[in-house]
């Protein structure tokens, strides 16, 4: 027995040996490897913009002897980064981009993408670190509000106009919506495939050159619509206009309310014409230390008139008013189609001067790594920041850095489940969101998309409400099939182009088109009170 016991321990010291050496080997083979397991201080540089406020802090992951780089505070802007000991070229072999994240505190509002920078020749300092230093690729997890993707933009200069474009890749996945440790992995593969992973699962795959997968394509269109082409001035492009012989009948009259007196209408018995519905409160009293020079008049505060509750109304009795038969509002001929009518205008396509061909992307060289985010939460942890070229190299430390911690939370989450009895429940959320998103994706869908995954988010929030949610986006669903089997069997009617154009608020910063609040609360006021403007009581004291 104490012969087994030894050769037992001999062995494990032999697999622990391997692993050892394996961890090393792997660190031999990564271009870059930071594990935060010391202090940053030295080895990355915090810029010194006056925007960037936020506070980085060396600090061990939740649950763990494990440390990270820690957002620590809210509503701050945050830039660090990292200068590699030499350029990393993109363009020879593959190239893995891989780290870890996590949302200590949930899904708020908060970015955690990194920035994988150019050479300072291209106009950066580390210190002057910001928004505008110039990067090939941003890579990361990024939600607030309708936003909740992993980025992959790749910024690549045209040759013909020397112009740099961002070009997003586009239905990146979604972010986990949970407090867990995750780690993102992006392939650059030299046939021009891009995978874009999420704990060692492909999400997403895709191909540089493919109009496809990157908005904009980074091979531009071979032709473009002529800008110097305008529409002539002659040019009629409404489908169908109002029929200029209509005549407006001579019993339409324009000027008839919409809105009549009842005149059938009775006052109700009981109604008490001599009451107001308010009366000065009896109990009332002026203050000792009123004075009326400087206060003014003193008056009672008003109260409900106690004699109004037990009758059917008080004050001056009115009939109600009701629709008017005789209304028929503005009138206007009916449309007709228009005889003049050319059809939708449009400049005709020139070659595009910008065009041009490549066999593979044109990737600037990574020169550093950088954190430049605007958070709305804290408690965002950055850790185990890897380049290399082998795809085994970043399973190897998805395996050895990653996976341990990753099982420990989902332990110790499981067991929170269980301990609040909803371990059921919640394995049966997880099901149906986890195909809720999979409808998403289904391409009749598409018009509905944004709606669905706002419903899913909800009810990821508020677990409460998964049946709820799960019979809206069936709702939902059964909509779009019925509009798809029906629209093909009725004939499509002609569209009327108005001639007055809404202005636009497609603008770069976005337009919500939404009413001052000053007239939203005087809409309620009318809303409330009927279009009427509500009493004015006196002076409570």
């Amino acid at each position: 027995m104490i012969m087994m016991g030894h050769f037992a321990l001999l062995v494990f010291l032999a697999f622990a040996s391997m692993q050892l050496l394996c961890i090393a080997a792997d660190h031999d083979a990564a271009i870059f490897y930071d594990s935060f397991e010391e202090p940053f201080n030295g080895r990355w540089i915090v810029s010194d913009k006056d925007d960037y406020k936020g506070i980085w802090e060396h600090s061990k992951s939740e649950g763990h002897d494990d440390y990270g780089l820690l957002v620590t505070e809210k509503a701050r802007k945050y830039a660090i980064v990292k200068e590699l000991e030499e350029p990393v070229n993109l363009r020879d072999g593959t190239t893995v981009l891989q780290y870890e994240a996590r949302f200590q505190n949930g899904l708020e509002c908060g970015g955690a993408y990194l920035k994988y920078l150019r050479p300072q020749e291209a106009g950066w300092k580390p210190k002057e670190f910001d928004n505008g230093s110039p990067y090939s690729i941003m890579f990361g997890p990024d939600i607030c509000g309708l936003t909740n993707k992993v980025h992959f933009i790749l910024k690549q200069k045209n040759p013909k106009s020397g112009e740099y474009v961002e070009h997003h890749l586009i239905d990146p996945p979604r972010v986990p919506s949970d407090k867990l440790s995750h780690v993102y992995t992006a392939i650059l593969k030299p046939d021009n495939e891009i995978s874009i992973l999420i704990d060692g699962e492909v999400k997403k795959k895709g191909n540089f050159l493919s109009a496809q997968d990157f908005d904009p394509p980074i091979i531009p269109a071979k032709t473009i619509p002529d800008p110097n082409e305008k529409k002539p001035e002659d040019w009629d492009d409404r489908v169908r206009i109002p029929d200029p012989n209509a005549v407006k009948p001579d019993d339409w009259d324009e000027n008839a309310p919409m809105e009549i007196e009842d005149m059938e209408a009775v006052k109700p018995e009981g109604w008490l014409d001599d009451e107001s519905e308010e009366i000065d409160d009896p109990e009332a009293t002026k203050p000792e230390d009123w004075d009326d020079e400087e206060d003014g008049v003193w008056e009672a505060p008003k109260i409900d008139n106690p004699k109004c509750q037990t009758a059917s109304g008080c004050g001056e009795w009115k009939r109600p008013m009701k629709r008017n038969p005789a209304f028929k509002g503005i009138w206007n001929p009916p449309l007709v189609d228009n005889p003049n009518y050319k059809g939708i205008w449009k400049p005709r396509d020139i070659p595009n001067p910008n065009y041009f061909e490549l066999d593979k992307p044109y990737f600037d060289p990574i020169a550093a790594i950088g954190i430049e985010i605007w958070t709305m939460q804290e408690g965002i942890l950055f850790d185990n920041i890897l380049i290399a070229k082998d795809e085994n190299v970043a399973e190897s430390y998805r395996d050895t850095t990653w996976k341990p911690k990753f099982v420990v939370e989902k332990e110790k989450q499981k067991a929170e489940e269980e301990a609040a009895g909803s371990d059921d429940l919640g394995g049966f959320q997880k099901t149906v969101f986890d195909v809720l998103y999979k409808f998403a994706d289904i391409p009749f869908l598409s018009k509905y998309k944004l709606q669905i995954l706002d419903f899913i988010e909800k009810a990821e929030k508020q677990p409460n409400l998964t049946i709820g949610v799960l019979v809206s986006i069936v709702v939902v669903i059964l909509t779009a099939i019925f509009m798809l089997i029906f629209s093909g069997k009725k004939q499509q009617p002609r569209v009327e182009k108005k001639t007055e154009v809404a202005a636009d608020t497609s603008n770069d910063q976005g337009s919500s088109g939404e009413k001052p609040a000053e007239e939203e609360k005087e809409e309620e006021k009318e809303n409330e009170t009927g279009g009427a403007a509500p009493r004015q009581r006196r002076r409570d004291t």
